[in-house]
């Protein structure tokens, strides 16, 4: 919290519970399990975050939910392939499911 103060940034500190954190308000997301601590994970939370801000979400608000959606994805392919199995490209590959459950796509 007091490094998003004092650069003025927003956050995203990725674990079991990711917490997000613009220095005054803190999110922690409820998705996501073991099996996300791959190589890669972090570049596909990037990879949401950023198509999230693409889309016109505030900065606070894409790093959140990116957090949520990609933990997400994490929890609908961890069912796949087991927490020990899995590799980044499982969770990317989880991403459409797990957008259209938070959206009002069917």
């Amino acid at each position: 919290m007091q490094l998003a103060k004092r650069e003025a940034a927003i956050v995203v500190l990725k674990g079991k519970n990711t917490i997000t954190t613009d220095g005054v308000q803190v999110i922690i997301n409820p998705t996501g399990n073991q099996g996300m601590a791959t190589a890669g994970s972090g570049d596909a939370l990037t990879g949401v975050i950023a198509s999230l801000l693409a889309q016109g979400a505030s900065t606070m608000m894409a790093a959140a939910c990116g957090a949520y959606v990609h933990g997400l994805a994490g929890d609908i392919a961890v069912k796949a392939t087991g927490d020990r199995g899995m590799v980044a490209s499982d969770i990317v590959k989880a991403l459409p499911e797990a957008f259209k459950t938070v959206t009002s796509e069917t």
